[in-house]
């Protein structure tokens, strides 16, 4: 009988801290995790901009998203972390270090913050923490962050952290809701000799 792999803790899991955050580990047994992940990719302002391949609408299948991110971080295809206040612990987003090629050193990253969290600089400061982090400890090259045209707010949040805008990707990301449309992203990134910006 076949069984179902299970992602296992690693003690190795970074934890980068600064700039009044810290990012963890996703932990999808924990219930407050889960109801945070499940709030997070249900928010309709997340929906506007992101299409998942597969919808997660309640705590089992946030259970079931978080493993399958596990599974990928044990596997050395991504990180995801969430994003708590460095203080209180309290979850306010979350950031993931993604299609991480160590041959090529190269990796994309993309991010949300719970509404509750935003007006705050949550997602520039943990765009920063994740850069750092990735361009150290994992000797990223290029890290490149794309999101869909019109999301003016992404666009001012990847100036800010030093990803340059490179281009217009055309038909590159599912439209909103739908597997069978396409629209266009802007592309930035940023590159390990970059200097790092100043924190905001």
């Amino acid at each position: 009988m076949a069984r179902t792999r299970e992602p296992s803790p690693s003690p190795a899991v970074p934890e980068p801290h600064g700039h009044g955050l810290r990012l963890r580990a996703w932990d999808p047994e924990s219930d407050a995790d889960a109801e945070a992940w499940l709030r997070g990719v249900r928010d309709p302002d997340f929906l506007r901009w992101n299409t998942l391949f597969r919808q997660v609408t309640d705590i089992d299948g946030a259970r079931e998203s978080l493993r399958a991110r596990a599974l990928d971080a044990a596997d050395g295809r991504s990180v995801s972390f969430r994003i708590t206040d460095a203080d209180s612990g309290t979850t306010l987003g979350h950031i993931g270090v993604n299609r991480i090629d160590l041959a090529l050193r190269q990796a994309c990253v993309g991010y949300w913050v719970l509404p509750e969290a935003r007006g705050r600089g949550v997602a520039t400061r943990s765009l920063l923490l994740a850069a750092r982090w990735a361009f150290g400890a994992l000797g990223t090259h290029r890290l490149e962050l794309d999101h869909a045209l019109g999301h003016e707010a992404s666009c001012r949040i990847a100036e800010r952290c030093g990803f340059r805008y490179e281009g217009t990707m055309r038909g590159v990301l599912l439209q909103p809701g739908r597997h069978d449309a396409f629209r266009d992203a802007h592309l930035h990134a940023r590159l390990a000799t970059d200097p790092e910006p100043e924190v905001p």
